[in-house]
């Protein structure tokens, strides 16, 4: 934990209307200020408890206080030092260490993920009936099995997709994990988008996490490891350019020079990438295909890491208000997460429980006909939140969306139940 950063908050308070955690229990220690009180604590001495661990566990990195803060204390650094001093200094309990242990030997890795997809599909219609026993076992478990979407056919993307017409750039795709295996429609249209405004698109295969879940969850040097391996695959695929499509990995990857900064060889390797967001990038690059008529009412999510960690707001609205027909309905109370956060719907399923209810009522108040949101794990959250309301929410990737109007697709082929 960084003394000179914990100095830097002056407890104005300008953060607590932001901080989900303090709007759900209005507790200074789940507070932004608060969490950095108990920092500085640290800092000169006391020992961390599992009180402090606790409190430092119940926030969920959105940044929206980073956002919100007029004195520019970087929190988002401070948060994930703090994470990686608990996990280092503070002795879990069994149950959580081993239900962590199966979270990071899982998630980010897509062959395992994948083997995954056939008893999911097996187990689809009686994951509601189970669900009340898990929770009776363990509420994570319970939110690990009704968090999960429908199982979709796979999808295979060839190494190169080249740009139609005219070629104006050439970029590499990341593909993720969770993306890759339980949403492979997005990646799909993600590269069909950007070859039809006149990218190539260099998509190496064999791609692994990029370590942002693990750099969210003090866990630096096995992100550190992701991030290597992840710049050595674009190094060799020969692009400069990447192009990220969920919220989370664009904020970590475009992050890797400060995680790789106590190795300068591999920093310098790092800032040589360039990582951008899908609609940041083509926002850039200007439009060129053809927009035609999607006659449809649209909720637009922020996912925490886009819009607070990458300060990407404008550009995804822009892309999609720029389709003829579509009509876009702004979410009120939108700069609050919906309680994915990564890992946090399932190492803490009571409080992201709550806000991702807040969150779906929200949206299924506008009265859109699609939700549009630039992560799976928002997606996933804000749709099981209406599964437990008993409504039918519609999905869809800001590149999918995209796609059905660069491809004159009917309205009706956007997102599923």
């Amino acid at each position: 934990m960084d003394p000179e950063l914990i100095k830097d908050c002056v407890h104005c308070g300008f953060c607590l209307p932001t901080c989900p955690t303090y709007e759900l229990w209005g507790e200074e220690m789940d507070s932004p200020r608060g969490r950095i009180h108990l920092m500085k604590q640290h800092v000169e001495g006391t020992a961390l408890t599992p009180e402090m661990a606790g409190h430092f566990d119940a926030c969920l990195g959105c940044m929206a206080c980073v956002t919100a803060c007029p004195s520019g204390v970087r929190y988002d650094v401070l948060i994930e030092q703090t994470r990686a001093e608990v996990e280092r200094e503070h002795r879990r309990r069994w149950d959580d260490r081993a239900f962590r242990a199966l979270v990071f030997r899982l998630f980010p890795y897509p062959r395992r993920l994948r083997a995954l997809r056939l008893p999911l599909r097996l187990t689809e219609r009686l994951r509601p009936r189970l669900s009340p026993l898990l929770e009776r076992l363990d509420p994570r478990l319970a939110a690990m099995a009704t968090l999960a979407p429908p199982i979709p056919r796979r999808v295979r993307i060839p190494g190169v997709v080249a740009a139609r017409g005219e070629r104006r750039a050439v970029v590499g795709m990341l593909t993720g994990c969770v993306q890759s295996e339980f949403f492979p429609s997005v990646n799909a249209a993600t590269a069909r988008v950007l070859a039809l405004e006149g990218c190539e698109v260099v998509v190496p295969p064999g791609q692994g996490c990029c370590g942002a879940l693990s750099v969210h969850s003090g866990r630096p040097e096995e992100a550190a490891r992701f991030a290597r391996r992840t710049i050595a695959t674009f190094e060799r695929a020969g692009v400069t350019t990447v192009v990220v499509n969920a919220a989370g990995c664009g904020s970590s990857t475009k992050e890797y020079a400060e995680l790789l900064a106590d190795d300068p060889a591999w920093a310098e390797r790092a800032r040589a990438l360039r990582f951008v967001d899908l609609a940041e990038y083509l926002a850039e690059l200007g439009p060129l295909a053809e927009r035609h008529p999607l006659p449809i009412m649209v909720a637009y999510h922020d996912a925490c890491h886009l819009a607070h960690a990458q300060g990407v707001r404008a550009e995804p609205r822009a892309l999609l208000a720029a389709i003829p027909g579509l009509r876009l309905r702004e979410i009120p109370d939108a700069a609050i997460c919906c309680g994915s956060a990564g890992t946090y719907n399932l190492f803490q399923p009571e409080a992201a429980r709550e806000l991702g209810d807040k969150k779906a009522g929200h949206v299924l108040g506008v009265g859109a006909d699609l939700l549009v949101s630039a992560n799976p794990g928002c997606t996933m959250q804000i749709a099981s939140a209406a599964r437990r309301r008993g409504e039918s929410l519609r999905v869809a990737h800001t590149a999918e969306v995209l796609d059905a109007s660069l491809r004159a697709l009917p309205a009706s082929s956007l997102g599923s139940p």
